[in-house]
């Protein structure tokens, strides 16, 4: 049974979750790529009975480095989080990233982090992975800093699908296309886009489809248009028709998340819901009148019940 934890600070780290195997990286997304750098580690973590340790940051670096640049991220890190943890790992520390830590020279991280911090026996890594200040730490001042202070390196090679690389800069390409199919097929896990629900105009109640608008949205959305889903509400799945953008019919372009949950009644204002995106279904239109609209969210409910599934499911199942 994993034990894995979420620490914010090296020194509160105890001696059992040191002197183990370590990867370093932002793991956005928790793409296959990720994962095939988690299942190495967990196995060089197990050949030295010791733990299996993710090295984060939160916030991103970049936000600090270039924060007119900063990407949207693809994941929470509370999420980052959940998905590790099914992975396998044992340990992840969210260091709290400030621009002092940025300014450290590759050597002095790998001797403040890897040595000092973590005593790390083996370290994990892809082969475009790069630290310290200005990306200056290379692969090759990596293997040199490894092999002075007798750390083990293990480089991984990233995942090809479709002839591309699996990478968080590819998956963000993908989902501001709307190309759900493929995103997830490069994740571990379906997209999930979380979100406080918040009062909304009401008119899906009084169409005959209650909807659910979301706001105060992390990560970053795809798309304009209508996807088929699943809702998480008090651990159970609820098929879910999503529409992302304005409503066109009724003169309204003001972009909005809109969730129908299929089968679910109830008021949750305040709440944070997740929903899981898994294809994407039409674009947005405009329709002739509110009859028009109706008949076609009927049938993207059928699809969304075909897609995601008719009957409410347990988590915990």
């Amino acid at each position: 049974m994993t034990r894995v934890q979420r620490i914010r600070h090296i020194d509160e780290l105890p001696a059992v979750d040191r002197s183990g195997a370590l990867t370093i990286g932002n793991f956005d997304g928790v793409h296959l790529g990720h994962a095939r750098i988690i299942s190495r580690l967990v196995a060089r973590a197990a050949s030295l009975d010791g733990p299996s340790v993710v090295f984060t940051f939160d916030p991103h670096p970049a936000s600090l480095l270039r924060p007119q640049q900063v990407s949207e991220r693809l994941v929470t890190v509370d999420r980052k989080l959940e998905l590790l943890e099914q992975l396998g790992v044992d340990v992840v520390v969210v260091y709290p990233t400030d621009k002092q830590f940025l300014e450290l020279s590759a050597e002095a991280f790998f001797e403040t982090i890897v040595l000092a911090g973590l005593d790390a026996r083996v370290i994990v890594e892809g082969t475009n992975f790069s630290f310290g200040r200005d990306r200056e730490g290379t692969i090759e001042k990596l293997e040199t800093l490894c092999r002075q202070h007798q750390v083990q390196l293990e480089l991984v090679q990233p995942v090809e699908l479709d002839g591309d690389v699996v990478s968080s800069s590819r998956l963000r390409q993908l989902i501001s296309r709307g190309d759900l199919e493929t995103v997830n097929r490069m994740l571990t896990s379906p997209y999930r886009v979380r979100g406080r629900i918040q009062q909304g105009s009401g008119r899906g109640q009084e169409l005959g489809f209650p909807t659910a608008n979301l706001g105060e949205l992390a990560t970053l959305l795809p798309a304009d248009g209508v996807y088929a889903g699943c809702g998480y509400i008090d651990g159970t799945s609820w098929p879910a028709a999503v529409n992302i953008g304005g409503n066109p019919t009724f003169e309204d372009p003001t972009a909005k998340f809109e969730v129908h949950l299929v089968g679910f009644s109830g008021s949750r204002y305040g709440e944070m819901i997740d929903i899981e995106l898994l294809t994407r279904l039409r674009d947005v239109r405009r329709f002739e009148d509110p009859e028009q609209l109706c008949s076609q969210i009927e049938e993207d409910v059928q699809q969304a019940r075909e897609v995601a599934g008719d009957v409410p499911g347990n988590l915990d199942k």
